[in-house]
């Protein structure tokens, strides 16, 4: 069980961060135009590199054998998640909306580029993810699970590939009935309760 705890650890927060990001909407973009496979196998493509990055960076870091650098690391990976929440619940209107303006411009000339479809959502994802919740919560994980980081992998892509999925199968209706200020906060709730219940447990 311990084996794949990290697995099920890095699934349930990435999916949780995912829920109403900006790679849901690249998603749903493409989803008009495209198969669901190539939206698909793009996505999992970019994860594979954009979570990998971050684990593999994050569990160099978490191999170093130090018990107070470790217990500070955890220190570090659940207080990311409170201000994570934080950030999820009370956003900087102005700033989110400068980010997704320069993030989106830059997105829109990969979409430009004479590519094949799959490679251009590969693309679209790993600059969506970078820096952002998910990237930033598999950097912690890597930190967390130096030694798991085949399972930490394969749980952030298969929360993408989820995620996403459920983004192209009831799209039209998440976007008509829940906007993304509500999925932004149901985010911000569930990593409080994980950052909190990472103090307390």
């Amino acid at each position: 069980m311990e084996a794949i705890y990290p697995f099920f650890i890095a699934f349930i927060m990435v999916f949780i961060a995912e829920l109403g990001d900006k790679t849901q909407l690249i998603v749903l973009s493409f989803s008009n135009s495209l198969k669901a496979k190539t939206i698909l196998l793009g996505v999992a493509i970019g994860s594979f590199f954009s979570h990998g990055i971050a684990i593999l960076f994050g569990s160099s870091i978490g191999l170093l054998e130090d018990p107070f650098l470790h217990r500070l690391i955890e220190i570090i990976t659940y207080s990311s998640f409170i201000l994570m929440g934080i950030l999820s619940l009370f956003p900087k209107k102005d700033d989110t909306k400068h980010d997704n303006k320069e993030k989106n411009g830059f997105l829109e000339k990969i979409s430009k580029l004479k590519l094949n479809y799959c490679l251009i959502i590969a693309l679209s994802i790993m600059v969506g993810e970078l820096g952002d919740k998910t990237f930033l919560a598999s950097l912690g994980f890597g930190i967390q699970y130096p030694n798991s980081k085949f399972m930490l992998v394969l749980g952030a892509i298969l929360a993408m590939v989820v995620c996403d999925s459920i983004a192209i199968v009831f799209g039209k209706f998440l976007n008509k009935y829940i906007s993304e200020t509500v999925m932004q906060k149901i985010s911000g709730i569930l990593f409080l309760i994980f950052g909190i219940a990472g103090f307390i447990f």
